[in-house]
């Protein structure tokens, strides 16, 4: 076949019209939403599935998006390649001109779909739902039309798509070129067929209603990059008086042939109602797992749709493997660094099998790149192009992922997996200390010009991955192994509290560096100082710069300078001491505001507690969600639960604030649309500090220890996964009394708690842990009250 751009005008003709069993719209009428605020109609929209998703705006637009690959973020992405740049409907009423559809004036949510109301075009009602199947690069856009008049309607319907067949960021260095899309109608198949001119990548649109024309003249104009085509799909539809009709368009995708799309086309062709069916089933199971019930009903929707966001963020390329990418619409792909965080949540959240294959596809990327060295890489193409083989604190972090992911799934071949690569990642940290000090040299999570040399966050993680290896070598039988990290955990630590600390700050240090390196780095903060109008913060910097010139001290030494959020990792990983954590802590509160934490704390400004009308790209000045996530699990970590809860309040600011069920990267309305790392920032602070789970699934037992902030009286956490044990927690605040109530799906799991005064229990089997003097309870059924 010859493809070719070109002009086909078919005669337009009312014959044979076929309609879906069930319209999305009828599919979706009792599925709960949320709707979009009237301010943010203008901002990005996603909806996804596993191979494909869509992003555009709210109001129904595909404007140019992001900057990672500059405005090519958005549309319709089959990664590793694009398919759409997006798609509009033009209408004409009677004998009124074809005209795009106005702008969408409302938009809602909804955990597997997106909808947009229209306003109303000659008396005809038009409403749009777009919906993406699991499993197969493929979408569904449907729109209903409702004639609000006495008298009967012709319409005339164009369906408009700009196509954009491009390969995903880091193509070229697969020596990828892009070439110019064209396309045919194949009359025979009812489907509009378009393919890179060099490359085996098609797009093919079909529609529930046999095409009656198909021509290269559109009515819905854009200024776009790019190498694509714009196409018409045209229809003609009758309506009476009061009649609503549906008509679905389906946009299918392959980057191997057209026979995978034909595939997928004639799917949603053929099933789309059953396609969607099994998405609302899979999506209700989601929601019902792990499922809170407490009287903070906005942190209950909060609870429920971050696991949503998670799920959307799932990305499946089959050469490459299935993980949960960073975020969108610029991170798309797939990170070592932030997903050392995001499985955390996806535990806590019970999402197992996808924690799994992540971490399976990280270590694959992981040793494509740096051989089987035991470094984990931070961030990866779609393709599998590695582009950062990874930052000092990304290995450490993952060690730490790892076993919690075997703490709570409790597989034996997990295991044995995993513990050979914790052992080389443990070897591959320590080898990064290149002047012998016992800390790391190069750059951690600050991404900061200049700031690569010894970083407190690595540091931390490094002292936790320790004390996780040392737990690994103890499951394993190892118990050399087991008291030598143990050991290099505890002189660690010793050194955090003491060289990292300062009394002067009362906060942990940025990083450790020369006293040349901190100078010159100290004269670049005044500098963003000054640039930011951050008189407060210049102030300070310049006394620090001050202080930093008189130290007599020439070798590294710890200094505070930015505030990053990284100076409280230590409360983060529990290695900070009591003392010094409560008064860290405190520190903190001064780096926030109500949406949480400052990424940098020289950037805070106390007046800024609205959102802000960001011009370009940029983290400076940026709240974040991952620092707040770290102060609230900080927090949990030493009894401050009153200030967990808070932190979480923080969060529940950002939820929905521009997105409705989405919580944004930077907090409220900047960056990535649905980020990963919110599923740690709800569900470890909930699940693991306020509900008390601590699992420990590989020795069937819980280390169960909840605390109801205050605000919070009742709580109820059902269908908690803990490896083959399913449980349900309610918990209830009766005065000065806490009352919890246990039921476990296999009885044989141990719940142990503290032995103290005022606890009284009752459960099947009770025994007392010498070595701990904890409680052990077993049975279906246990009831714990602590007075």
């Amino acid at each position: 076949m010859r493809f070719f751009p070109f002009l086909i005008i078919a005669s337009l003709v009312i014959c044979c019209r076929q309609q879906a069993t069930i319209s999305l719209h009828e599919q979706l009428k009792d599925e709960h939403k949320i709707a979009g605020k009237p301010e943010y109609i203008k901002s990005p929209f996603v909806t996804a599935g596993d191979r494909l998703y869509v992003v555009g705006h709210q109001d129904g637009t595909f404007p140019d998006l992001g900057w990672h690959v500059t405005g090519e973020m958005g549309g319709v992405w089959n990664h590793p390649v694009k398919l759409l740049d997006g798609y509009r409907l033009a209408l004409g009423v009677d004998d009124q001109p074809i005209t795009c559809l106005p702008q969408a004036s409302k938009f809602y949510n909804y955990p597997m779909a997106s909808q947009h109301i229209y306003p109303t075009v000659a008396g005809v009602s038009i409403s749009s739902v777009v919906a993406v199947p699991d499993g197969i690069p493929g979408v569904i856009v449907e729109y209903e039309l409702i004639n609000t008049m006495d008298d009967g309607k012709e319409l005339q319907l164009s369906f408009e798509v700009m196509t954009d067949l491009m390969p995903v960021w880091l193509s070229e260095r697969k020596g990828i070129v892009d070439g110019k899309d064209s396309g045919y109608w194949d009359r025979a198949k009812d489907q509009l067929v378009v393919k890179d001119s060099l490359n085996t990548w098609f797009t093919l649109i079909g529609s529930s209603n046999p095409i009656e024309g198909v021509i290269s003249k559109v009515f819905c104009s854009y200024n776009r990059k790019g190498l694509g085509e714009d196409y018409s799909l045209r229809h003609q539809l009758s309506l009476d008086a009061g009649e609503r009709k549906a008509i679905q368009y389906y946009i299918a995708g392959s980057y191997t042939g057209l026979e995978e799309a034909e595939t997928v086309l004639n799917q949603m062709k053929t099933n789309a109602s059953t396609l969607i069916d099994e998405k609302k089933n899979r999506m209700f199971r989601l929601n019902q797992a792990h499922q809170l019930i407490t009287n903070d009903k906005q942190l209950d929707k909060m609870y429920e749709w971050v696991r949503y966001n998670t799920d959307w963020l799932m990305r499946e390329v089959p050469e490459e493997g299935r993980g949960l990418s960073a975020g969108i619409p610029d991170y798309p792909w797939w990170f070592g660094t932030d997903n050392g965080y995001a499985i955390e949540g996806m535990l806590a959240y019970g999402m197992f099998e996808e924690a799994v294959s992540t971490i399976d596809l990280i270590f694959k990327l992981s040793d494509q790149a740096n051989g089987v060295n035991g470094q984990v890489m931070h961030e990866a193409s779609t393709n599998g192009i590695v582009y950062n083989p990874g930052n000092l604190n990304t290995t450490p972090r993952f060690v730490s992922t790892l076993w919690n992911t075997y703490r709570w799934i409790g597989s034996d071949s997990l295991l044995q997996a995993y513990w050979p690569r914790v052992q080389k990642a443990m070897e591959w940290i320590e080898a990064q200390d290149h002047d012998g000090n016992g800390y790391p040299d190069g750059p951690g999570m600050m991404e900061i010009q200049g700031l690569h040399t010894e970083m407190v966050d690595v540091v931390a993680y490094q002292e936790q991955a320790y004390r996780h290896a040392a737990s690994f070598a103890n499951a394993v039988g190892e118990h050399d192994l087991e008291k030598l990290f143990q050991s290099r955990s505890q002189v660690l630590k010793v050194k955090i509290n003491s060289d990292w600390w300062s009394n002067e700050f009362q906060s942990y240090a940025d990083f450790r560096a020369t006293k040349s390196e901190a100078i010159e780095l100290t004269e670049a903060a005044i500098i963003r100082a000054d640039t930011l109008n951050k008189f407060r913060s210049k102030e300070e910097l310049e006394f620090t710069l001050d202080r930093i010139k008189k130290n007599v001290n020439k070798n590294t030494d710890a200094y505070v300078v930015h505030h990053n959020w990284v100076v409280n990792t230590p409360l983060e990983t529990g290695a900070a001491d009591e003392e010094k954590a409560e008064l860290a802590l405190k520190t903190a509160k001064k780096f926030s505001n109500r949406f949480g934490m400052f990424v940098t704390g020289i950037d805070r400004d106390d007046q800024q507690e609205e959102a802000t009308q960001w011009k370009s790209f940029s983290y400076v000045g940026a709240v974040m969600t991952l620092p707040t996530a770290v102060q609230a699990i900080g927090s949990g970590n030493y009894g401050q639960i009153n200030d967990t809860f808070s932190y979480l309040n923080n969060l529940q600011n950002s939820f929905s604030y521009a997105l409705p069920g989405s919580m944004y990267e930077v907090s409220p309305d900047f960056g990535m649309i649905a980020q990963a790392w919110n599923a740690y920032a709800v569900a470890v602070p909930i699940v693991q500090y306020i509900v008390g789970i601590d699992p420990e699934a590989h020795l069937k037992q819980i280390k169960f220890n909840p605390q109801l902030p205050k605000g919070i009286d009742e709580l109820e956490l059902k269908r908690i996964k803990i490896g083959g044990n399913v449980l349900d927690v309610k918990l209830v605040k009766e005065g000065a009394e806490l009352i919890a109530t246990v039921t476990q799906s296999d009885p044989d799991y141990r719940i142990c708690i503290k032995r103290m005064k005022g606890v009284f229990y009752t459960a099947e089997h009770v025994a007392v842990n010498p070595e701990n003097d904890n409680l052990i309870l077993s049975g279906p059924n246990i009831i714990i009250s602590w007075r």
